[in-house]
């Protein structure tokens, strides 16, 4: 039986694979338990892919993965999650940042009753072009989803086999697996862990990717707020432009009948019929949105134990 699965994602990563590759075994043997690595080929258009097929030729507890094309991060993660047989499954970068050497540090972690340990690159050795997008994007996410996590970006990672086969990424949600779990319940921790600059290759990072994670993050928060209640959303937006419609609807019947002015030329009047008539779609469109979730079934998942049966 398989007790730990490596996932790690590649995209272009060909000299540091071989290393890369030496310290997980080296590391994985002294643990003394079954394991399996699996690569995530996201495309490499350099020689990763010959590369690994070198690897898997040497150790059949090397499996691949490969993309035909570059699909992100979280693709690669996906497929990963699907194809892990482990009971406790680790991801981490290609990169050689992340320091294979910490792994039994995780599994402590997870010894001691938590689902998802996350690691916290405590002296990120990163330019600052790096490091303080991701300063502002960890304080953003921690403060709008309530989840008090220094590094929610850390691809270091370990899960409980429960955890990585529950959690759905996709686009750029690979950032958001912590609030994700958390969200269905499952128990988070953090541990500060070594990491290393960059020697061979270069950065995946850019200003784009940014901006992607910022948008994912505002799906994230409707994901866990109102999947699964839509009215609320929708409702709320809508009452409050119909109500604010409303109450300038009925000024103008007083300018109109009490203080007899001519309203038909006021901007008022347009503003008054349009928010009225928004705030009615918003309405409308949260009813349907309920119909849909009541429609196809999709009820609140609870994470539950049993105690007693």
């Amino acid at each position: 039986m398989v007790e730990i699965s490596i996932i790690i994602p590649v995209f272009n990563e060909e000299r540091n694979l071989p290393e890369l590759y030496s310290e997980l075994t080296r590391v994985l043997e002294k643990i003394k338990k079954d394991y399996e690595i699996i690569f995530v080929d996201d495309g490499s258009t350099d020689n990763s892919f010959q590369v690994l097929k070198e690897i898997r030729e040497k150790d059949e507890r090397v499996k691949i993965i490969k993309f035909r094309r570059n699909f992100g991060k979280s693709a690669a993660l996906s497929q990963g999650f699907k194809r892990a047989h482990g009971e406790i499954i680790f991801t981490l970068d290609a990169d050689l940042q992340d320091n294979p050497e910490e792994i039994p540090k995780f599994l402590r972690k997870i010894d001691q009753g938590y689902d998802l340990v996350v690691g916290w690159r405590f002296r990120r050795k990163d330019p600052i072009t790096k490091k303080l997008p991701s300063r502002i994007f960890n304080f953003l996410t921690s403060l709008i989803t309530g989840i008090k996590i220094h590094d929610f970006n850390c691809c270091f990672k370990a899960f409980r086999r429960e955890v990585a086969k529950n959690i759905k990424v996709y686009g750029e949600l690979h950032r958001y697996i912590p609030v994700l779990a958390f969200w269905k319940g499952y128990r988070i921790a953090e541990i500060k862990i070594e990491h290393r600059p960059r020697r061979y290759g270069r950065s995946k990072y850019g200003i784009m990717r940014l901006i992607k994670g910022f948008l994912d993050l505002i799906t994230v928060k409707f994901l866990i707020t109102y999947a699964k209640r839509p009215l609320h959303f929708f409702g709320i937006i809508g009452f409050l432009s119909l109500i604010i419609g409303f109450f300038i609807g009925l000024y103008l019947l007083y300018v109109k009948y009490i203080l007899n002015q001519l309203i038909g030329d006021r901007p008022l009047l347009l503003l008054s019929v349009l928010l009225v008539l928004v705030g009615l779609q918003f309405i409308f469109m949260g009813l349907i949105g309920e119909m849909i979730t009541s429609a196809t079934g999709k009820v609140e998942e609870y994470n539950t134990e049993v105690i007693l049966d």
